[in-house]
């Protein structure tokens, strides 16, 4: 077994040992030394918004004359190779660290210098804070990279993926329009609804959950940079703040805007628990959707089985030829997540000591990763799931005739009481509503086959 290699890098605590051939240096090493808790780290996306920070950064030093051309292109190089994932094996830091993420940004500091100063090739000395960090903080670089990654991937993720799974909703809404099927109540059978009535609910829920993530995350646009320690901006060009949004924007594609107020955008991160509480909100509503279709599909022959789901894969290890709803088991399960991953959200966005949250890194983490399982199990369970989803009318038709709720469109006629007691006969002799009202001669024959016809009891009308 070859002996691993060591080099001695120092920081202002002193000297560290480094891996030979890591790019990371002395700070980076202290921080995996002293947070060695879980094996989380952060993403590719939030790496992909520290690149873009740096980058953005390094142009509009060069421009205020802050560095010099030979350290700005450099700079711009290697952050360029942060962003498109060339090195984020060398992103080693823990999640649980600094609540600053302190760690984390001299960890890309550290990383794009070393690459820098490969491109200068010795003509300039690139130094990870003199230069690389030069008008920032780590107290509003973590901030601005959490509204990046998170409002990106929101934009360009998250929302075309649920508004595929909208769409193979209504697919299925217009698809199963005229087919008739017992609504239920309090899991009781209640009056006739169309399958796609119910379908069409769904989409409903998905469309309202998008507008609901779109207005919150709106507030992710303004961003933390420029405030520097505290929010005063110090050590910063009073014109970098708005030049690097600027810079940012041009580089994501997404218009970004500097902070009204820096003080509340590093002290508070009130966007993110909005976010993140609009990412619960739409976790809700699909878990019932979730849990719907898995009820919905139950059986085949011992549940409801009003639908059949797609067969992808054997259900059981012991019992041959079961298929289980396993998307929507899968849904489900990304959705608790998101649900917890909101409460710690929550709990981290009120840590906002004086001028500063220190609980960035964890909510950092939780709200993207929120944000992309819930992105992705949007598109599969769409695709995978609702897409092949096929209709049993006879199951969804047959238990219409059979409901007690049936006797609902009596009342207006015989009044709530005379209704009433026409299903408690019904249940009691085991007969249907229309056959009691026949029997007893409630209603002239052809009057009760009008009023008990499911059609006449579904609004809006077909």
């Amino acid at each position: 077994m070859t002996k691993k290699k060591f080099r001695k890098e120092s920081d202002s605590m002193g000297s560290m040992s480094v891996p030979a051939d890591a790019l990371y240096g002395a700070q980076t090493a202290r921080a995996i030394e002293n947070f060695p808790i879980s094996k989380l780290r952060f993403n590719r996306a939030f790496i992909k918004a520290l690149g873009i920070i740096k980058f953005s950064s390094a142009k509009v030093n060069l421009e205020l004359n802050l560095i010099s051309k030979d350290i700005g292109v450099a700079i711009m190089k290697a952050s360029d190779e942060v962003i498109l994932g060339k090195h984020d094996s060398e992103f080693v830091v823990d999640i649980f660290q600094t609540g600053s993420g302190t760690s984390t940004n001299m960890n890309a500091n550290e990383v794009i210098a070393t690459l820098a100063n490969k491109f200068t090739k010795g003509r300039t000395k690139v130094h990870p804070n003199d230069h690389v960090n030069l008008c920032q903080s780590s107290n509003d670089v973590i901030p601005t990279a959490m509204h990046i990654s998170t409002y990106s991937l929101i934009l360009k993720t998250l929302t075309p993926n649920l508004k595929i799974l909208e769409k193979e909703l209504l697919k299925k809404a217009a698809k199963f329009n005229k087919i008739f099927k017992i609504g239920r109540t309090h899991l009781q059978d209640a009056t006739p609804i169309t399958l796609g009535q119910e379908f069409r609910g769904y989409a409903s829920m998905v469309a309202k959950s998008i507008e609901f993530v779109n207005d919150a995350s709106r507030n992710l646009s303004e961003l933390a940079q420029g405030g520097t320690a505290v929010g005063t901006g110090i050590n910063s060009h009073p014109k970098f703040g708005k030049k690097v949004s600027t810079e940012i924007s041009k580089k994501v594609g997404i218009k970004f805007n500097e902070a009204k107020n820096h003080f509340e955008a590093q002290a508070s991160k009130d966007a993110i628990v909005l976010t993140s509480g609009a990412l619960k909100t739409l976790a809700t509503s699909l878990m019932k959707i979730g849990n719907d279709i898995r009820w919905l599909g139950s059986g085949p022959r011992c549940g409801f089985g009003e639908i059949s789901l797609p067969a992808i894969q054997p259900g059981s290890s012991i019992m041959p030829g079961k298929v289980n709803p396993v998307l929507a088991e899968s849904l489900t399960q990304v959705c608790a997540q998101v649900i917890g991953n909101d409460l710690t959200i929550s709990i981290a966005g009120q840590s906002g000591n004086f001028e500063l949250n220190v609980m960035m890194p964890v909510m950092a983490h939780n709200i993207i990763e929120s944000v992309e399982i819930l992105s992705n199990i949007s598109r599969v369970f769409a695709l995978d799931c609702i897409s092949g989803i096929e209709v049993n009318k006879k199951e969804c038709e047959g238990t219409i005739e059979d409901s007690l709720a049936m006797c609902t469109s009596l009342a207006p006629l015989i009044g709530y009481d005379k209704a009433a007691a026409v299903a408690k006969k019904a249940f009691k002799e085991n007969k249907t509503v229309r056959q009691v009202v026949n029997e007893d001669k409630i209603l002239d024959k052809k009057e009760a086959d009008r009023i008990l016809d499911p059609k006449t009891m579904i609004k809006p009308s077909l």
